[in-house]
């Protein structure tokens, strides 16, 4: 049977030609900045031993001195006010977060080797050491504004049982926002070609659970609380600024005022570095890699800074807490550690008929 069209099978050599015929463009290939891959945030050698040295010398201040701050508040004879409970359930978290002060100087120049237990049970201690210790501080302005602005309320309110009702659910709440923690596994990075504690999330939902944990530990964690402290020591210190001898008379407030800026400057500047961070991650700020970097320097830099917190309040009650020294040194005469001398006129001190702080 013969071909109607036998021309379909001829090959079209013009087209071929076409489609193999271009013009060869030699100008230089520039490649976009914007779309190159950014180079991973790593530490020197030398900055790794300074911060492993400085661990150290974090943890060795941060477990006598919260100890021994333990022990001046605990061994009270008088019932402890809330805010002396508030102030022993902070150097507690305090402690906590001290403790995991090894592990972490280990990791900075070692990796991580302690396995992926000890990984979560870390970052667990450290979440629930952070959360508590700003929700303490809360209560404590809480407190303050109970005592000085509603004082007649607070009179008529059993505020010590209260108080031991609010230490059990600021624990249970830091130990509900610690859980996160969980997430975090031991790891070999792929940067580092070593082992690290990193959260590990399933990579078709990473960025929304990293965006959750985060909105939470901004939001619960930071925001919230400052708000309450914001408003309660402005109202707190405008009504003691219409008292006459307001603040003499409170000298509670004094010692309060200098933990909180304290906590304020060693952790604001951590939550700011990583609100840029999570800005990047969200895609709220365009990518750019020395941005990028830049806030990896911030965050693994301000990091150091508020683990510098666990040993900063018991040098604040030394320097600033007058009856802190004085019953530290009626605990080292009953231990033998100081001769006994007569009563100094200072602990003869009056004290008002609201006695607010037995520490302070």
């Amino acid at each position: 049977m013969t071909d109607p069209n036998p021309s379909a099978y001829i090959l079209d050599f013009g087209l071929i030609y076409d489609e193999l015929n271009f013009t060869y463009n030699d100008t230089d290939f520039i490649l976009n900045p914007e779309t190159q891959p950014c180079n991973h945030f790593s530490i020197p050698d030398a900055v790794a031993v300074l911060v492993t040295v400085f661990y150290g010398f974090i943890f060795l201040l941060a477990i006598p001195g919260n100890l021994v701050v333990g022990l001046v508040i605990g061994m009270s004879k008088q019932p402890l006010p809330p805010s002396d409970l508030y102030l022993l359930h902070l150097a507690v978290a305090d402690l906590m977060l001290a403790v995991t002060l090894p592990f972490l100087a280990t990791s900075v120049t070692k990796g991580w080797v302690f396995g992926d237990a000890m990984c979560k049970i870390v970052t667990i201690l450290q979440e629930l050491s952070f959360y508590s210790s700003i929700l303490f501080l809360t209560c404590i302005s809480m407190d303050r504004y109970m005592v000085i602005v509603r004082a007649m309320e607070a009179r008529r309110a059993n505020r010590q049982r209260v108080s031991w009702a609010v230490c059990a659910a600021v624990w249970a709440v830091g130990a509900l926002l610690s859980l996160p923690g969980l997430l975090n596994s031991a790891h070999l990075s792929d940067i580092s070609q070593q082992t690290v504690c990193e959260q590990q999330y399933d990579p078709g939902s990473a960025d929304e659970w990293r965006l959750a944990t985060r909105i939470l530990r901004h939001t619960l964690g930071f925001l919230v609380p400052l708000a309450v402290m914001l408003l309660c020591y402005g109202v707190t210190v405008r009504r003691l600024l219409r008292i006459r001898g307001g603040f003499q008379r409170q000298r509670a407030m004094r010692v309060i005022v200098f933990v909180v800026v304290a906590f304020l400057l060693c952790w604001t500047p951590y939550h700011f570095a990583v609100m840029a961070d999570t800005f990047f991650r969200a895609k709220i700020v365009p990518y750019r890699c020395p941005a990028r970097m830049a806030v990896s320097q911030a965050m693994f830099g301000t990091q150091i800074l508020g683990l510098l917190h666990s040993c900063v309040n018991p040098v604040l009650y030394a320097f600033v807490g007058e009856k802190f020294r004085r019953r530290l040194a009626q605990l080292a005469r009953k231990m033998g550690l100081l001769e006994r001398t007569s009563v100094s006129r200072s602990s003869r001190s009056s004290v008002s008929s609201e006695i607010t702080s037995t520490f302070m």
